[in-house]
């Protein structure tokens, strides 16, 4: 059965229509996404920021079809999620989006060259050799290809982790919390590696964190509070974000 492709604005790497979350029933009933609308343009880096606890990190689950909406759609480019099987969706994560986690999810046995390429060799693919040059390249690994992940920093761990996400040249990439686990000068050489995915290499980028100075690595920040989205913000800086971030403090506080 062949993907079903559906109507989309053009340009749009990943799209949400009325997405819905909600965990429990009666008592413990907990929405964590309230009717989202929202749309990624190719080529572009996405935060998403808000509150502990508002929804980000379902959003994004949702959005990379790690985790099944109550209602609503999810929409890579102009395939909706909801009309795949397992079978498919399984393609397409492998096929078409790229993920950064907090943990690297690196396996110890595998030099940093092997864990990049592992999804590609479990897909039966081989890479691209320019494209892996040129990504490797670009995270500054190729002095480390041969060492395992107990022989590299945290910071050369994610940036395998960053590879290994670019490496099959996905539409998009998604990233939960990619520097949490960092320190701030390993997160700034992570966060550059991002933003220049989108700018060398023409990757779209969805970020989700907590931390203002990663957000003002991207073009575009969103906001969420309570699971709905809330606020956006175009070229954001970490002093602006903070100010945002402020106001979801002081509402809380007085809420």
């Amino acid at each position: 059965m062949a993907l079903q492709a559906l109507p989309t604005t053009p340009g749009t790497a990943a799209a949400a229509a009325g997405l819905t979350k909600v965990h429990g029933s009666g008592d413990t009933r907990v929405v964590a996404l309230d009717r989202i609308d929202l749309e990624f343009r190719e080529g572009g880096f996405t935060a998403i920021m808000g509150p502990s606890g508002c929804g980000k990190s379902t959003l994004l689950h949702c959005l990379a079809g790690l985790d099944s909406p109550s209602s609503g759609s999810v929409r890579i480019g102009t395939t909706e999620l909801g009309t795949l099987d397992d079978r498919q969706l399984t393609r397409l994560r492998r096929d078409r989006i790229g993920f950064v986690f907090q943990a690297f999810n690196l396996l110890p046995t595998l030099t940093a060259l092997e864990n990049i390429t592992l999804p590609l060799a479990l897909a039966g693919r081989r890479p691209d050799p320019q494209w892996l040059d040129r990504v490797v390249s670009m995270v500054g690994l190729s002095q480390r290809l041969d060492h395992r992940p107990g022989q590299l920093s945290g910071g050369q761990q994610q940036r395998v982790a960053v590879a290994r996400a670019l490496a099959s040249q996905p539409s998009i990439v998604f990233a939960d919390e990619p520097t949490g686990n960092l320190d701030s000068r390993a997160g700034t050489e992570v966060l550059g590696f991002l933003r220049d995915s989108v700018r060398e290499l023409g990757r779209t980028v969805v970020m989700v964190t907590h931390d203002p100075v990663a957000a003002g690595y991207a073009d575009r920040v969103v906001f969420l509070s309570d699971g709905r989205l809330v606020d956006e913000m175009a070229q954001p800086t970490p002093e602006r974000v903070l100010d945002v971030m402020k106001a979801f403090d002081a509402r809380s506080r007085t809420s």
